[in-house]
């Protein structure tokens, strides 16, 4: 759940973002000096304007400055706004500055500061507007506004959090392919020690088993060597002994041949 009211997080103007602020800047300034009305205070429309888009930039770009003097540019942006409105309240238009300032305080203030900020421009925006034009007009047309002030730090808060989830995300992804990496080598170094243990294994069978065989089949075989100059009626009796000595001899080579063979799959046929 994005925890957005209680978001202490820093946001970082995007470069679209800060595109579309100035745009809007630029479309309000642009208006209020195409309207005729505003040439006997021409110059103080364009010096407001440049003071405000100062301190917006040195507001916005520069996070490093003391809470006090974030504070107090944000008072002297708003009276600036407010003067322009009162100079010409019919220029309801003038309201959008507000929202520009409500883009600065979601990027640079966090937590509870943050969301007072922000209640302030909504009723900086509502309030200027009713006492110009009145209650009902002076709502309608900041109605708009006041909708873009609220939903604007919720969607920029909202984004930001997505995008630290995601990145959280990838690092886990990454972290998780790596754990792989090492299971694999794990899973193939106790495959080999398993190989390991099942040659030792089928050398010590071959050890205790076969050799004994044949260390038997010899001892038979000079026997008989011994019994035909000794006592030849014994000879068969060693012959036969000496037969069941190799079939079973034989019978466990043939046993560990067929475990040192590989198991096919039998897809693989």
């Amino acid at each position: 759940m994005i925890s957005i009211f209680s978001n202490d997080a820093k946001l970082k103007p995007g470069v679209v973002g800060v595109i579309v602020i100035f745009l809007v800047f630029v479309a309000v300034a642009l208006r209020a000096l195409a309207i005729e009305e505003i040439r006997p205070i021409l110059n103080l429309y364009r010096g407001g304007g440049f003071i405000y888009l100062i301190l917006f930039i040195v507001i916005l770009f520069l996070p490093g400055i003391p809470e006090w003097l974030k504070n107090l540019i944000l008072v002297l942006q708003s009276v600036i706004v407010l003067m322009a409105l009162s100079w010409h309240p019919d220029f309801d238009f003038l309201v959008n500055l507000f929202l520009l300032l409500t883009y600065a305080i979601s990027i640079t203030f966090t937590g509870r500061m943050r969301w007072i900020w922000v209640l302030i421009m909504i009723l900086l925006t509502g309030g200027s507007l009713i006492f110009f034009l009145g209650l009902v007009k002076g709502l309608a047309l900041s109605l708009v506004t006041i909708a873009g002030e609220t939903v604007l730090p919720v969607f920029l808060i909202a984004n930001h959090e997505i995008e630290t989830a995601s990145k959280k995300s990838q690092v886990l992804l990454g972290e998780l392919q790596e754990a792989h990496k090492q299971l694999e080598l794990y899973v193939a170094q106790v495959d080999d020690l398993a190989t390991v243990q099942e040659r030792n294994r089928l050398a010590r069978e071959l050890h205790d088993t076969v050799s004994q065989f044949i260390f038997s089949i010899n001892l038979t075989a000079r026997s008989v060597q011994l019994l035909l100059k000794t006592d030849q009626s014994r000879v068969p009796e060693q012959l036969d002994r000496l037969q069941e000595m190799t079939t079973s001899a034989l019978s466990q080579l043939r046993s560990l041949i067929t475990q040192l063979r590989p198991v096919q799959n039998p897809d693989n046929k």
